[in-house]
């Protein structure tokens, strides 16, 4: 009798367990998110990047019903903050990561040693951004037109024409470098710790050219204190119709997008991904956020995390021929 008892005993307890590894994932997503998320942005504040974590902010307090609070973590291309949640985080859902294609694409290329793999150590939850770059050069230049600019670096003799970048690695490092590789000139690269500090100086005058993307030059551009020479895409954008694209300039073949989205650490459970996720094309999906998202110069993407990390996948590829053949490296 004991040992039937016994038997009993033990499959109740082998059943209550099976439940509860079954209903482990339910779980998770029904008890998160609990307390305050932080968002690391891997640049220092006033750049793109940390408009858009900061547009997401309050989204995400009102939907999720938690504290969310934005972390900038800048330095080494973006490698700083994105390798910090990749390998410092815990993979509960209370750490995210601005993923930019710069960390997450091309920097496995670029840096000869990495502390993280993008693709093993981070697991995509959304894309946020396709935008496309405008390049443009201060007015005191003197130079309007993409020609005028191409003329006169190959002239040789202004020795004021560098570019400047959101740092090694960014998409505005990468586009400077495609635009010397398909023109054979060599533009100085002056590398910043974020966008927000290169622009300063393109707009102070102490560096003179830039690509940069679109919504945070935007409202120079339209104050006259840059000059807007081209757009990166195959198309023009709605933003800037007067502007032609650089194939329209006198540059066929050139075209250079780059993105945004949000990771968490490998390992978080796949039931966070998800409510992530469908929070997020939530608000995506409202017409009132996605006329200020719209405005910061990148259409909505939102979509699926497979979707997101089929993007990086590719783009890994893309961008990291685009390195090698430029024969750029660091560290």
């Amino acid at each position: 009798m004991q040992r039937k008892q016994f038997i009993h005993t033990l499959l109740a307890t082998g059943l209550a367990a099976s439940a509860a590894l079954v209903a482990s994932p339910a779980l998770a997503q029904d008890a998160w998110p609990s307390k305050t998320i932080r968002f690391v942005v891997p640049y220092p504040p006033g750049g793109p990047t940390d408009l858009m974590a900061r547009l997401l902010q309050g989204e995400l307090q009102t939907k999720l019903g938690v504290t969310v609070m934005v972390d900038n973590k800048g330095g080494a291309g973006g490698n700083l903050g994105s390798g910090e949640v990749a390998k410092q985080a815990p993979a509960d859902g209370y750490t995210l990561l601005l993923a930019a294609s710069g960390p997450m694409a091309v920097n496995p290329t670029l840096y000869r040693s990495m502390t993280f793999n993008p693709q093993t150590d981070l697991v995509p939850v959304i894309q946020l951004s396709s935008f496309p770059l405008v390049l443009e050069v201060n007015p005191k230049t003197g130079i309007k037109s993409l020609k005028e600019l191409i003329a006169a670096l190959k002239d040789g003799k202004r020795q004021d024409l560098s570019f400047a970048s959101a740092g090694n690695g960014t998409p505005q490092h990468l586009a400077g470098e495609l635009f010397n590789s398909l023109q054979d000139v060599k533009m100085p690269h002056i590398p910043y710790r974020g966008a927000g500090p290169a622009l300063n100086d393109v707009l102070g005058g102490q560096v003179n050219v830039m690509f940069d993307i679109l919504g945070s030059s935007l409202p120079y551009i339209q104050s006259g204190k840059l000059t807007a020479l081209a757009v990166t895409t195959t198309k023009r954008v709605p933003n800037l119709p007067d502007v032609p694209t650089m194939a329209e300039a006198g540059m066929p073949g050139y075209e250079f997008t780059g993105w945004h989205g949000i990771a968490m650490r490998s390992g978080t459970p796949p039931a966070i991904v998800d409510k992530l996720n469908s929070t997020l094309n939530a608000i995506f999906a409202q017409p009132e956020f996605r006329k200020k998202w719209e405005a910061i110069g990148t259409p909505v993407v939102a979509g699926s995390a497979a979707q997101f990390g089929e993007l990086i996948r590719r783009d890994a590829v893309r961008l990291g021929k685009l390195v090698k053949d430029s024969g750029v490296t660091l560290d």
